[in-house]
């Protein structure tokens, strides 16, 4: 149902573009006027059939239809005017204008129903969206936490970018990942892989074994015999990057395992310190091609520093150049303002550079270190917000 109509009434309403219906209507008395004044030769009846085509183009049925009633009976009232009704020349004007009104105004319905069915599928990608990619919250444990997710498609709400967060008894873990590839297929490895995290973020005792079973997840999707033999070559390509984090509450430090994903920046002083790790592990679902070592290195993580996650949807958004967005540039001038204000800065700066709209979908987590003292005020694991 269109915005405009009155829910639970069955009375016949406008719908959103009922201030277009007066060009119309418009058309219908210009061209009813000046044909009744017309010389007898001249006919300019067919043209009121552009008024209910018009309609179609912006409203439902029922104001197409309206209009298409309006037209009839200008033309009737023409041919009264000029002739009479029984005259063969507006006869078949009548007739074909009724049909062509008819026509029109079925289309609109279908095209009614289908903006409905869109509504319902927007919906249903929002529902989605909530379950597969909840929001994470803006405070949990001595962090405040921030994300955004851009998708590439106007009408879409989530893609093959990922994003998670999970309390353990010790401190919080974070996942970014990026899933090769796009449409259906991708949004649902991206769901098997937070599905994973979630469940095991807390049991896994260090990163190391949850980034292996992660790994063990993934790869077995991957080798599930009940996908489709067409398909067969493209799971064989498929894989996911990852950079998975583990951020103590009591200790001023960071653990990452960087599975082939862009390295998280350090925002700390006005400096931009990328996170290389020395021991890179392969991309999720790749192992077998690789003998890997999962192993977790160490980062210092102060109070006041920022820790910003992204996929490579940000890093690769190009300007009308071709130039790329150049992250590091754009967010040393971060000047310490809550991190959710800090990405819908570099949103519209990306989608700036971008001119509108990017090429692949992106998503950004900032993570942000609170002092001690607030430590003590907010309590381990508080989630309200600030």
């Amino acid at each position: 149902m269109s915005p405009g109509r009155l829910r639970g009434s069955n009375r016949w309403s406008w719908e959103p573009g009922h201030a277009l219906v007066a060009v119309p209507l418009a058309m219908i008395a210009i061209v009813t006027v000046v044909d009744i004044l017309a010389p007898p030769e001249v006919h300019l009846g067919p043209f009121l059939v552009a008024a209910p085509a018009v309609t179609a183009s912006f409203a439902g049925p029922r104001t197409t239809g309206f209009v298409g009633a309006v037209a009839v009976l200008a033309q009737m009232a023409v041919a009264m005017a000029r002739t009479s009704l029984t005259d063969l020349n507006h006869t078949f004007q009548i007739i074909a204008l009724i049909l062509i009104s008819v026509f029109v105004t079925f289309f609109a319905h279908l095209r009614e129903e289908h903006e409905k069915q869109l509504t319902q599928l927007r919906s249903v990608a929002q529902a989605a969206q909530q379950v597969v990619l909840r929001p994470l919250p803006q405070r949990v444990g001595p962090l405040r936490v921030a994300s955004v997710y851009i998708a590439a498609e106007a009408e879409a709400q989530i893609g093959g970018d990922l994003y998670a967060a999970a309390r353990t008894a010790h401190g919080t873990r974070f996942i970014v990942g990026d899933v090769r590839g796009k449409g259906l297929e991708a949004i649902g490895d991206a769901a098997l892989l937070l599905g994973a995290f979630r469940a095991a973020a807390h049991r896994q005792a260090d990163l190391p074994a949850l980034v292996a079973y992660l790994e063990g997840t993934v790869s077995s999707n991957l080798d599930d015999p009940g996908a489709d033999a067409d398909d067969t070559e493209d799971y064989r390509e498929a894989f996911i990057t990852a950079a998975v984090l583990d951020v103590p509450d009591d200790e001023s430090v960071l653990h990452v395992i960087n599975c082939g994903h862009p390295p998280p920046l350090l925002l700390r002083g006005g400096q931009v310190i990328a996170l290389e790790v020395r021991r890179p592990a392969p991309p999720l679902g790749l192992t077998e091609f690789v003998d890997t070592d999962f192993a977790a290195e160490t980062f210092a993580f102060a109070a006041g520093d920022v820790i910003l996650l992204y996929t490579d949807g940000v890093i690769e958004a190009r300007d009308r150049s071709g130039a790329f967005y150049p992250l590091v540039e754009r967010v040393a001038p971060w000047s310490g303002e809550h991190p959710q204000a800090f990405l819908n800065h570099l949103c519209k700066d990306l989608l700036s550079h971008a001119g509108g709209r990017l090429g692949d979908d992106a998503a950004m987590v900032a993570i942000e270190r609170l002092p001690r003292v607030r430590d003590r005020e907010v309590g381990r694991g508080d989630r309200s917000p600030s």
